[in-house]
């Protein structure tokens, strides 16, 4: 049974990103609520059963596509019901927010189609793409502060000074709302679920979602999931010291300061966050990617990353989770593919010590050809790398189907007398 609603204190009152307001209930019927408000602004997007996808994890896996949206990712639902929510007063003396990301864009175009005046603040080292984009949706954007702490710091100073609504990425019961109403239309789309997988950041999905799921269908399991350098909500959930950092591909949830609201709520539904390897979310990229014909972002693909990372867990069940953006950088796309060929051994790279002779490439190339591998790359070097004046090295990067015809290269090479490495 879900407690009284308890009011909220505007967060534009706030002046710092600490402070909080007072804990509050989101119901469905305050979920349902956002889903009317939000409806024709905000795409509905399907959900759809992948054949390669469910193959590959061994269950029946459905995915949540808003990564279709207009900016490319979900924030546009939570940004949409909050700016709708604006009184008259508040709509005329404009919006503010924080984001370095999929945030800023939402909260700027949502602001856009209901005539309203956005700030996004921005720390500097935002890339300008995202600057660009920002402002594509006529918003105004001030680059300030050296982390998203000092940028937040800003945007709460601004918005006491020029009387302007704060809009929280994901501390604020209405973004909370919005962000919930992808429940609704999954549980609508794929009533059949057993169990929903959301990645989490500062809590707002996974909490909005939570919430639907509880009273929509209770008993349903609902799990979080962080990437391992950033484990923020599932130490705060245990208990422990928050100790995150350092690079990671899912950038849109590397988030050290999550949402006391959403914090609260999940605490009181009991809802468990699951932490995953890197190495899981370039693979969950990577089958995105081939097998379902979708471009994920870090953040976007962590649901699915859980999912291969706990085959216990989710083995034969059917498991719906999001592919929540797609604003991934297309260098570091192509990146993760290529890494993940390797791990997969359908790329070889090879070195090998080689006579320097004559005839020595000619034939090394017939026999990758014969076994049926094609030779992508070759770097060949005579001077300093080789053991002997007399020889050289030789590196090859070499596509082949999988580890066995890998392997039967490898062996081809090896009975012409050449000693080869694996890179």
């Amino acid at each position: 049974m879900l407690p009284r609603r308890i009011p909220v204190v505007p967060h534009r009152a706030l002046v710092s990103e600490g402070m909080v307001a007072p804990p509050a209930v989101v119901t469905l019927a305050d979920i349902r609520a956002a889903a009317a408000r939000i409806e024709g602004a905000v795409l509905r997007t399907p959900t759809l059963r992948s054949d390669a996808v469910s193959r590959a994890a061994g269950a029946q896996v459905w995915l949540k596509l808003d990564n279709l949206q207009a900016t490319g990712a979900f924030k546009e639902r939570g940004a949409a019901n909050r700016i709708a929510l604006l009184t008259a007063r508040e709509r005329a003396a404009g919006v503010v927010a924080m984001s370095a990301g999929n945030h800023a864009q939402a909260v700027a175009r949502h602001a856009a189609l209901a005539g309203i005046a956005a700030t996004i603040v921005m720390p500097k080292f935002t890339p300008a793409t995202k600057v660009v984009r920002t402002e594509g949706w006529g918003a105004r954007v001030v680059l300030h502060g050296e982390t998203l702490a000092e940028s937040a710091a800003h945007a709460h100073a601004l918005a006491l000074r020029d009387g302007l609504t704060f809009i929280h990425p994901y501390d604020d019961p209405g973004v909370i709302a919005g962000q919930g109403t992808m429940v609704l239309e999954m549980l609508e789309d794929a009533p059949a679920l057993d169990a929903l997988v959301f990645p989490v950041g500062g809590g707002g999905l996974l909490t909005g979602c939570a919430a639907a799921a509880r009273e929509l269908r209770p008993g349903l399991p609902v799990y979080g999931v962080e990437v391992e350098g950033y484990p923020a909500m599932a130490q705060r959930l245990a208990g422990s010291p928050v100790s995150v950092g350092g690079p990671t591909i899912a950038e849109g949830i590397a988030v050290r300061d999550v949402g006391e609201l959403p914090l609260a709520l999940l605490r009181q539904m009991g809802v468990e966050v699951l932490v995953v390897p890197e190495r899981a979310v370039e693979q969950a990229i990577a089958l995105l990617a081939e097998g379902a014909k979708l471009v994920a972002e870090g953040a976007g693909a962590t649901g699915l990353a859980a999912i291969l990372a706990f085959p216990d867990r989710f083995a034969g069940r059917a498991v719906g989770t999001t592919v929540c953006g797609g604003n991934i950088d297309a260098r570091i796309l192509a990146n993760v593919l290529l890494r993940n060929l390797l791990r997969d051994g359908r790329i070889l790279r090879l070195h090998l010590d080689i006579p320097d002779r004559p005839g020595v490439l000619a034939d090394i190339a017939a026999r990758v050809a014969e076994a049926g591998g094609n030779v992508i790359e070759v770097s060949h070097q005579r001077l300093f790398a080789a053991p002997s004046v007399q020889s050289a090295e030789l590196e090859l990067m070499i596509e082949v189907r999988d580890t066995a015809q890998g392997n039967a290269i490898i062996a081809a090479l090896e009975a012409g007398q050449y000693v080869v490495r694996r890179g």
